[in-house]
């Protein structure tokens, strides 16, 4: 064989792009993994780059021999839910930029549906996403033991996870109404089989036993807008002057209830959402809630999992901190967003 034709053969590297481009092989790495810790002008010379020199990535010829699918299941409670949109772009972003395919399941918020798909997928995908499972944790490190899996806001023992931090963003809006005078504070619960939830509420309880705030509790609530009828009615016969709910939808779905029965907000009723979802800032009145990351946790929760797949390079894994061990749980932060559906306490309660 000639030495034209050995090179003709030969594969490209990383080390053969950086070469070409003039930038360090962990910059070639990252342009091609993770695209979006790499600027713009550098990723488009990188990935031209490869594409001129017909680079095919490690993980790409090794999938040939393993039977790897080159796919990632991610599952989803309720496809319509804005919630999830920001997950699945930040599932399919992180996916797409490392040569890998994104399936999309709905369960539909049904456990049994869950399992269903957990057992259906098991050929088709090499591992999966799980967010806001409604499964056990036994039943997800069950499942966990026999495919690689991370969960998105949930904390399974032993089972990698990305976490909200709604508890502090619950803590923020505790602490904003009782700065408006409010001293009882009403939750709106969403679904019993959601681990959200209750954390949710134990957080509320937390925080409200130490500012010296009366905590309420009313539901549970489908966490969906036509559930926020039902939940404004009972915040109406409670005699609330201030509601944190489960999550965006149901209080979207509340102020427009409110509007009917001729409730204002925030003059009568101030409610507060969770998640800061698409809409929440141009319905009637723009919601007061808790931003979360939601995408930025899709595109960890798929870095946590390919890194465990052994796709991403070691130095490319969320961690712990200092040394080289990937992070079993990751946790970001959230922060409450004022808008117009909350203010101060009314000075004599409506009669109801």
């Amino acid at each position: 064989m000639s030495s034209a034709d050995t090179d003709a053969t030969r594969r490209v590297t990383i080390r053969d792009i950086a070469d070409a481009t003039g930038v360090a092989p962990s910059t070639v790495s990252r342009a091609l993994s993770l695209p979006d810790r790499v600027n713009r002008a550098t990723q488009q010379r990188i990935q031209d780059a490869a594409r001129e020199l017909g680079y095919v990535p490690n993980q790409q010829a090794r999938a040939l021999t393993s039977g790897r699918t080159r796919a990632v299941a991610v599952l989803v409670s309720d496809i319509t839910n804005p919630f999830y949109f920001d997950v699945i772009r930040g599932t399919q972003h992180q996916l797409s930029a490392a040569g890998w395919t994104q399936l999309l399941v709905d369960t539909e918020e049904s456990a049994d549906a869950e399992t269903a798909a957990l057992g259906a997928i098991a050929t088709k995908a090499d591992g999966v996403v799980l967010t806001a499972s409604r499964l056990s944790d036994a039943q997800i490190a069950r499942f966990a033991e026999r495919t690689p899996l991370v969960v998105v806001n949930r904390r399974p023992p032993g089972v990698p996870s990305v976490l909200i931090d709604t508890p502090g963003g619950v803590e923020q809006a505790v602490q904003h109404l009782v700065s408006l005078g409010h001293r009882d504070v009403l939750y709106v619960a969403g679904p019993d089989s959601s681990w959200s939830n209750e954390r949710r509420w134990r957080a509320l309880v937390r925080v409200a036993k130490r500012l010296g705030v009366r905590v309420a509790r009313i539901g549970p609530h489908a966490p969906f807008v036509d559930s926020g009828a039902a939940a404004a009615d009972a915040a109406v016969h409670a005699g609330a002057t201030a509601c944190i709910a489960f999550n965006d939808l149901i209080a979207i779905g509340m102020l427009a209830r409110l509007r009917e029965r001729g409730v204002r907000v925030p003059e009568d009723m101030s409610v507060v959402g969770c998640d800061d979802i698409f809409g929440a800032d141009f319905c009637n009145p723009p919601l007061t809630t808790m931003t979360s990351p939601i995408e930025r946790a899709g595109r960890v929760a798929i870095r946590m999992l390919l890194g465990r797949l052994g796709a991403l390079p070691g130095d490319e894994l969320p961690t712990d901190g200092p040394g080289d061990h990937p992070a079993e749980a990751v946790a970001l932060p959230t922060h409450l967003t004022v808008r117009e559906s909350t203010g101060p306490a009314p000075t004599a309660r409506r009669p109801s």
